[in-house]
């Protein structure tokens, strides 16, 4: 089956006029189920729909996968990049993550720069990840 034929699952916040919508789907020329990984990859819009140009500096996940154990990743900007926006500009991205499971979730922030110095943290909605088959 094709990837892009995989359901995808999505979701999208709005905080202080910076919105993050994502779109994830289960990848299966990465993913090995016999050796237990399953991989998934999530491509993330960020718009600022507010008057003033911001900066990602940062983020962290939390990630869950199925038995309930969580992994939190923190770092700096995203694949290497620490976007400006300006107001009415996008940036968008692909990432991936693997689990030990064939489902999960993924929820976290950035933290986001203004012009003044002050940050803010941009709520990244929760997601799901899943192979399609693992809840049937």
């Amino acid at each position: 089956m094709p990837e892009e034929a995989f359901p995808v699952t999505t979701s999208e916040a709005l905080t202080d006029g910076l919105r993050v919508s994502v779109e994830a789907r289960y990848s299966p020329p990465h993913s090995s189920p016999e050796t237990g990984r399953w991989f998934f990859l999530y491509t993330i819009r960020i718009s600022n729909e507010s008057d003033e140009t911001l900066t990602l500096q940062a983020r962290q996940w939390l990630i869950h996968d199925a038995t309930g154990r969580v992994e939190e990743v923190r770092g700096e900007g995203v694949v290497g990049e620490q976007p400006e926006l300006a107001p009415g500009e996008t940036f968008e991205y692909t990432s991936g993550c693997p689990l030990p499971t064939p489902f999960g979730s993924m929820t976290g922030h950035y933290e986001m720069l203004r012009r003044d110095g002050s940050t803010f943290l941009a709520r990244i909605a929760s997601f799901d990840l899943l192979m399609p088959s693992a809840l049937h």
